[in-house]
Order: C-alpha cells, then sequence, then structure tokens
C-alpha cells in the first residue's frame, strides 16, 4: 500500500493574517499520533501556537485517535511542542512583544528524511476590507484565466 505525499495546508491562514515571518519547526509525537497523521487524520485549520516559558506549543490540533492503537493511543486534541533553534524562538518573542501579532500553523508536511515538519507562521490579522479586497483578486484572477485569447 503507497500512501499519497503528506502536504496538510491551513486555508484559513492566508485569508486571516498577513504572513510576516516562516519557520519550520519539527514536532514532538506520539507514535499512534504519527501512524495518525501519515494516514491524513488531522486537522490544522482551527490550531493556534503560543510562547511560553520560551517554549513554544502548538494547541487545539485535532490528530485523529490511530484505529489499531490499543491502551497506548494518544489524546486528539492536546498541547504539543514544536521544536525550533534558540535564534528562531528569540525572534519570534521580540515580534511578540507588538500588538496584534500571532503565531499560526500553514501546512504540516513530511520532509525528504521522512520527519513530519510543520511550517508557522508569524503575522498581524487582517481586516475585514483587507479579506473582501484578497476575494476581489482572486475572482479577478479566475475570470481572466477563463478568458481565451
Amino acid at each position: 500500500m503507497t500512501l499519497k505525499p503528506l502536504n496538510i495546508f491551513n486555508k484559513k491562514a492566508n485569508y486571516e493574517y498577513f504572513v510576516d515571518l516562516k519557520f519550520t519547526a519539527g514536532i514532538v509525537l506520539k507514535g499512534t499520533e504519527v501512524k495518525s497523521i501519515r494516514e491524513h487524520n488531522v486537522n490544522i485549520n482551527d490550531a493556534y501556537c503560543m510562547l511560553e516559558e520560551g517554549e513554544l506549543w502548538i494547541k487545539n490540533m485535532h490528530i485523529s485517535v490511530f484505529k489499531q492503537g490499543s491502551y497506548n493511543n494518544h489524546e486528539p486534541i492536546s498541547n504539543r511542542k514544536l521544536l525550533l533553534s534558540k535564534q528562531e524562538l528569540k525572534k519570534i518573542t521580540s515580534r511578540m512583544k507588538e500588538k496584534g501579532v500571532a503565531i499560526f500553523p500553514l501546512k504540516l508536511y513530511v520532509n525528504d528524511r521522512g520527519f513530519i515538519k510543520l511550517d508557522i507562521g508569524v503575522g498581524k490579522g487582517k481586516k475585514s476590507f483587507d479579506k473582501r479586497e484578497d476575494i476581489k483578486q482572486k475572482d479577478i484572477k479566475r475570470e481572466l484565466s477563463k478568458i481565451k485569447f
């Protein structure tokens, strides 16, 4: 059985936020969590990241229970630690001192070495008029693609 490549995107992130900084982080996971993620049983749309005591955590990321897991199964929604270098954490910490800045997941994927990685973004939230402008640009792009020259 071959699995299709794992690329799970947070579609809300680019709609809700301006992405200023991007980082790639590792995640501390249990065995059944890894197996569920590889079967694409994960949702990062409602997830968010928080700095606590100098460490970065992802909260509200839903990883479904692994069907073949026995009593060793994991909790579907729990806090999971993200692995970043000290320099990256300092950049995020300094950026979080500004008002209205959030840390949010962008993409969950498996890198070429087989490790599960999470792309996170740091940025400010968009106002409603910014969102309308994005929708307008998408509509224009869609209409132009329909027209054949």
